[in-house]
């Protein structure tokens, strides 16, 4: 368990961090409650298993092979607290907060003394590559979100280098903001508990609902990608629907798929507006599946971009820089999983979707901007 610090935690009035009774799952550890399931695979987040700043290229090599249907327990960690700006060193950032050593994971430390990062990459740790035995361009690489557990009880909301939604404004002079968010009980259950503005008189919490912002596959090419704009092999796609229970369908780029992930949150609004969300790290319980091109055409038709199912939707996407044209995107991939999928006319299709489905911005911020198309299921059951 995380020791509470007496440390008053910077710009705010509200006295030391009462941090939640959470384990901190450093690498390698599992404790009571957070065992490696039964014939799963296990992949550290230590310097030689991740990138930061860049996807993995369609030619980098595997940190781990498995065959399809196996389930991975795969850790993640967050850039926040690592960064050049934020003094790259997480044990002095995370220290200044009233986080004690013991409670700053090692290998986020390792990762910022040991892991090579240029200033002209993303922020992101990635984790990965992930060779899935079968894999070929063509189909579809489906991965469920089995499990997803807190690897400490706090973490971090920026905004910075003047990107957010209202970049030249926020932030005020051009300084850089890291709001530091520790983990509390409130009610029986773990928020967030984000600082109070002095003199106001009520806590705002914000419910947990964790999910990954980065799931990918390598891109058919030798270059690795920068971390920040999402393709349409996924990457840092940042859909919140993608909590425990819910599935990515990514279009297979190269033999094996070489799956990633990374940029893990606690919560997130969607548009992710001043920046970044409430980003913490993760460890993932992962299932890695395939589906052949033949049946992916079937049941999906031919699927450029990523997709999202859920127990409830099926969620379309759309992704470019300009938002209403990656709106325009994710209402032609809408029609399309309509007409595939359900047979419906084309004029039906568009109909329906004027009628009942949510179009949501999953992000304005990452240079691609998001629109998704939460498709609900039983609507043609």
């Amino acid at each position: 368990m995380i020791p509470t610090s007496e440390s008053t935690l910077h710009g705010i009035g509200r006295g030391p961090a009462r941090f939640a009774e959470l384990p901190v799952l450093q690498p390698h550890d599992f404790p009571p409650g957070h065992e490696l399931p039964a014939g799963a695979a296990y992949l550290s987040a230590e310097p030689a298993h991740v990138l930061w700043g860049r996807l993995p290229s369609g030619d980098d090599a595997a940190v781990l092979t498995i065959s399809a249907g196996d389930q991975v327990v795969v850790d993640t960690v967050s850039h926040e607290g690592l960064l050049p700006d934020q003094g790259q060193d997480p044990r002095a950032f995370f220290g200044a907060h009233g986080v004690a050593p013991g409670a700053v994971l090692t290998d986020a430390e390792q990762i910022a003394a040991h892991t090579p990062h240029d200033d002209a990459d993303g922020p992101h740790v990635v984790t990965g590559p992930i060779h899935v035995r079968g894999a070929a361009p063509g189909d579809l690489l489906r991965i469920r979100v089995d499990r997803l557990e807190p690897r400490v009880p706090y973490g971090v909301i920026s905004n910075r280098h003047g990107k957010g939604a209202l970049p030249g404004h926020l932030p005020r002079n051009g300084a850089s903001v890291s709001v530091f968010v520790p983990v509390e009980e409130r009610a029986g259950r773990p928020v967030g508990a984000l600082p109070r503005t002095e003199g106001a008189e009520r806590d705002v919490a914000i419910p947990l609902a964790p999910f990954l912002g980065i799931m990918g596959v390598a891109p058919a090419s030798g270059t690795r990608p920068h971390s920040v704009p999402p393709r349409a092999f996924g990457g840092n796609i940042d859909i919140k629907l993608l909590v425990e229970g819910a599935e990515l369908l990514l279009p297979v780029q190269v033999d094996g798929a070489l799956a990633y992930v990374g940029d893990p949150h606690f919560a997130q609004g969607d548009g992710e507006v001043a920046l970044t969300a409430f980003e913490a790290s993760l460890r993932a319980t992962l299932t890695f599946d395939v589906i052949p091109a033949a049946t992916a055409r079937r049941e999906y038709g031919i699927v450029t971009g990523p997709l999202v199912r859920t127990p409830e939707y099926l969620v379309a996407t759309g992704l470019d820089p300009d938002l209403g044209e990656a709106m325009r995107k994710a209402v032609r991939a809408s029609l399309d999983l309509l007409q595939a999928r359900w047979g419906m006319d084309e004029h039906l299709a568009y109909a329906y979707l004027s009628a009942a489905t949510d179009f949501d911005i999953s992000q304005v911020v990452d240079s691609t901007c998001g629109v998704h198309a939460r498709i609900r299921e039983a609507d043609f059951a």
